[in-house]
C-alpha cells in the first residue's frame, strides 16, 4: 500500500520592506512521504518570494515534482496556459534545468543543502547559456533551522530587508541570507 501525502497548513504574512510589498498567503501544502521538513519549508519560502502581487499573469501553484517527474516544485502559468515561471527546489540536473528553461520564460532553482557547492561546480559551466535561469543557495545550517519551525498548522511571519529574510513562527525565528549563484538577481 502506497503512503499518502501529509497535509500542512501555513498562514503566512509577508513583508518585503525593500519594495514595499505586503501580502498574506493561506497555503495548503501536500508533503510527500519522502520529503523532509527542511525541503517543504524551503518550498514555502520559495512560494512566498515568487508569488505575484496580482494574478494578471496567472497565479503561482505548487507542482507535483515528488510524484510527477515532468512537474516542478512550483509553477506560474499565465491565463492562456503559457508557462511564465518554473521553480525547482533542490539540485536538479542539467537536463532538467535545460528542459525547463526551454519551456518557460523564467526558471528559478533554490538549493539548500551542504552539497550545493559541489553540485553547482559540476553544473555551472553547462548552464551559462541559459539567460532565463536564476540559482539561489540557502545556507544548509539556515535551511535546517527553517525546517525546525515546521508544524502541521503554522502561522509564519516573513520579512525581507536588504537581502536577508527573517522567518518567525510563534516564539521561534530564523534568519536566512540566500546567495545568488547565477542570474544576478536580487530577492
Amino acid at each position: 500500500m502506497a503512503l499518502k501525502a501529509t497535509i500542512y497548513k501555513a498562514s503566512v504574512q509577508f513583508s518585503d520592506l525593500d519594495r514595499n510589498i505586503y501580502s498574506d498567503h493561506n497555503l495548503t501544502i501536500a508533503r510527500h512521504p519522502s520529503e523532509t521538513d527542511e525541503r517543504m519549508m524551503v518550498r514555502v519560502l520559495a512560494y512566498v518570494l515568487n508569488a505575484p502581487t496580482n494574478n494578471d499573469l496567472g497565479k503561482l501553484e505548487f507542482g507535483k515534482d515528488m510524484w510527477e517527474p515532468d512537474e516542478p516544485a512550483m509553477w506560474q502559468k499565465d491565463l492562456t496556459g503559457l508557462l511564465m515561471h518554473w521553480i525547482e527546489v533542490g539540485q536538479p540536473d542539467e537536463k532538467r534545468i535545460s528542459r525547463a528553461s526551454s519551456r518557460g520564460k523564467k526558471i528559478s532553482v533554490y538549493s539548500f543543502n551542504s552539497a550545493t557547492p559541489t553540485w553547482w561546480s559540476g553544473l555551472s559551466g553547462k548552464v551559462t547559456r541559459l539567460s532565463n535561469l536564476i540559482v539561489w543557495q540557502i545556507p544548509a545550517e539556515q535551511s535546517q533551522q527553517l525546517g525546525a519551525l515546521t508544524q502541521r498548522s503554522m502561522n509564519l511571519q516573513i520579512t525581507l530587508q536588504d537581502g536577508a529574510l527573517w522567518i518567525g513562527e510563534g516564539e521561534r525565528s530564523v534568519e536566512i541570507t540566500p546567495t545568488c549563484l547565477f542570474g544576478g538577481a536580487s530577492l
